[in-house]
């Protein structure tokens, strides 16, 4: 199969970009999930493998807890946390990667810090629609993963004989959440190809999976069949669903990053359903509700995320923020329901 994402011309300026560089900073969008912190890590690993000796990953915030066992996490740079030190680590760039986000605007907080930076930038993401200006572009959508992206890169730069473990077990990582643990936007024979590859390096599959979806807290997993119970509202006729939590529910199961992660998917187990929607009310900021769709059976949510949600992501995988009420986002959810009826009976 052939793993070459980039022309002559741009290879030859990636790799003027990564000669030159001596200090990198590797940054992902707010929020980051299993992709934004395995690609962002398996990038860093790969260039200290080149000969890189100073390559500062920096993140806006918090990752799940369940990706703490990632090589090289406890290396990561929070600028919610850390902001001088991250603000130095910019300052100081000579270059600056940008993974797993189109626009300046999902590192949110730490957008001043990225738009003052003079750095290059290189920008390695699989969203739609990029506006972030930069010295080179390694754009696709129509793959799994920012993840997968990085495993085409390396293998074109001729970095794949020398991979390490830990960057083929963040590399597979990004590519297994992003997906759902291969459920959806991973019809591509190429993926199983490079899994196939990542195994060669040592990864366990089944420790990784266990690691991720297999770690909640007691508190967690009864949140999760609150929701379920109590709090899922289907639309049968329109093959619909969607559910909405407070913050006072989040407390009252002692709500910790990522214990909601992957729930959105679960109404989709309902036979016919087309559409998912999670709403949660943010625990940072008051007046905002996080937003989390999934559609499958012939249904793409995208264009939703778009128009009632602030929002944007892939066909069948998308997220926004709404600055409302819990209620009232409530309501949106709903009117969108509704918008899309006749694609969704």
């Amino acid at each position: 199969m052939n793993f070459n994402l980039l022309n002559e011309s741009q290879l030859n300026d990636l790799r003027a970009l990564l000669e030159t560089a001596e200090h990198i900073v590797v940054c992902a969008h707010k929020s980051p999930d299993g992709d934004a912190v395995g690609s962002a890590l398996a990038w860093k690993h790969f260039l200290v493998q080149a000969g890189k000796t100073d390559v500062k990953v920096c993140l806006p915030d918090a990752a799940p807890d369940f990706l703490q066992w990632m090589p090289g996490f406890d290396t990561i740079l929070r600028y919610d946390k850390r902001r001088k030190e991250v603000e130095e680590a910019f300052a100081g760039a000579d270059l600056v990667c940008c993974l797993d986000f189109n626009s300046a605007r999902r590192v949110e907080a730490m957008q001043p810090v990225l738009d003052g930076c003079a750095a290059p930038r290189l920008l390695i993401d699989h969203h739609l629609d990029p506006d972030l200006p930069c010295r080179l572009s390694v754009s696709h959508p129509e793959m799994s993963s920012t993840s997968e992206i990085i495993f085409n890169l390396i293998c074109q730069l001729g970095g794949f004989d020398a991979m390490t473990k830990q960057c083929a077990q963040c590399i597979y990582c990004g590519m297994m959440t992003d997906t759902g643990g291969f459920t959806y936007n991973s019809t591509r024979p190429e993926i199983y190809f490079v899994i196939s590859q990542l195994l060669t390096k040592g990864v366990d599959k089944d420790s990784i999976y266990n690691r991720v979806f297999h770690n909640y807290s007691v508190s967690a997993l009864k949140l999760r069949a609150h929701i379920i119970l109590n709090k899922l509202n289907v639309i049968e006729e329109l093959h619909a669903s969607y559910y909405a939590v407070t913050k006072q529910e989040m407390r009252r199961f002692h709500f910790i990053k990522g214990d909601m992660e992957g729930l959105v998917n679960i109404p989709q187990q309902i036979k016919g359903l087309k559409l998912s929607i999670s709403l949660r009310e943010d625990t940072e900021h008051p007046n905002q509700v996080l937003v989390s769709l999934r559609s499958c059976n012939g249904f793409h949510c995208q264009p939703m995320a778009v128009k009632f949600f602030n929002g944007g992501g892939h066909a069948d995988a998308s997220g926004g923020k709404l600055h409302c009420s819990i209620a009232e986002a409530e309501q949106i959810a709903i009117k969108a329901i509704m918008a899309y009826r006749e694609e969704l009976r």
